[in-house]
């Protein structure tokens, strides 16, 4: 018979794991405390974490940094927890408050960053990306072919856009994956502002997100997007220490066709967006109309001042 937390989805093996480790905090607490550190039975971790990791690293999660970091968490508190008991045994002593805190915090962090993994399973089972409240790559291409439909049955045109946020590498490099979270976060609430109710955003992954402009042609497309490219080069991301960032992105726009199936479309959007890359980044390139070397150029920026006591940093 199967492990229990690997019969289930991850986020119901998640809450497996988790109630097995509110046990084990139980008994760890009475072997500390009032049994001078002997207890056979915690000697392990409780088996179904490592029975979920195992079964999480065939799949399709292997690899993901947040799952690598809860392993990570998880053998710093259970390394902890061994070395209080271990030294309870041999001296005859319960642990100290700092040995207690010690184990309790490295607990505390394991509860909370389960938490969070638990959370993003279950925002990607419901298509949402966890980072940015925009729907993920899953489902994309069902979305855009139920436009592609509607488009040949009642001729409604629309558009698609892939954005791209330029120099984020950079970003990261520079200052850390947590404010490139915050980038992207920033990137995606300004997308969502920006554009109608019935129009639909993805993140495609990392920084590359894909707009889709319902009941629109190419020529408003691109006011809707060059809209989104200014008021993204007009925000300000704060970054902590009275630190504000600034960036821009670069922008493949593209219209349906009756000829031109939904995977030509993204490759000719990609395409654009290339070209606006190479033609300098921070501009909208509309896939058949403007040409390399003749994009163009961008609107200029209404000036934002730092709020007061805040530098304001450029990442283009």
């Amino acid at each position: 018979m199967g492990d229990p937390a690997t019969s289930f989805s991850p986020s119901e093996g998640l809450g497996i794991v988790l109630d097995e480790h509110i046990r084990w905090i139980g008994r760890w607490h009475r072997a500390a405390f009032y049994r001078f550190g002997e207890a056979d039975d915690l000697a392990s971790a409780p088996a179904a974490f490592a029975a979920w990791v195992a079964a999480t690293r065939a799949g399709e999660l292997a690899h993901q940094p947040a799952i690598e970091k809860l392993v990570a968490v998880h053998e710093q508190m259970h390394r902890q927890a061994k070395l209080v008991l271990l030294k309870a045994a041999t001296t005859g002593d319960p642990p100290t408050e700092a040995e207690y805190e010690a184990v309790a915090g490295r607990f505390e962090d394991f509860c909370a960053q389960l938490r969070r993994v638990e959370r993003a399973f279950g925002a990607a089972a419901s298509g949402l990306d966890p980072l940015t409240g925009l729907r993920s790559r899953r489902g994309m291409q069902e979305a855009l072919e139920r436009e592609m439909n509607r488009f040949r049955r009642a001729g409604q045109p629309f558009c698609i856009a892939l954005c791209d946020i330029d120099k984020f590498k950079s970003v990261n490099d520079t200052y850390g994956h947590d404010i490139g979270d915050k980038v992207l976060a920033a990137f995606a609430a300004v997308i969502s502002r920006g554009i109608r109710s019935f129009d639909e955003a993805f993140r495609m992954g990392g920084e590359e997100f894909l707009v889709c402009l319902k009941e629109t042609t190419l020529a408003e497309g691109f006011r809707v997007i060059e809209r989104l490219r200014i008021d993204l080069m007009n925000s300000r991301i704060p970054i902590g220490d009275g630190r504000e960032l600034s960036i821009t992105a670069s922008f493949g726009l593209v219209q349906a066709d009756h000829d031109t199936p939904i995977d030509d479309m993204v490759i000719r959007a990609d395409k654009a967006l290339y070209q606006a890359k190479h033609a300098g980044r921070n501009r909208v390139i509309r896939w058949g109309i403007d040409k390399p070397g003749a994009a163009p150029p961008p609107a200029a920026p209404t000036p934002v001042p730092p709020a007061p006591g805040r530098r304001r940093v450029n990442a283009h």
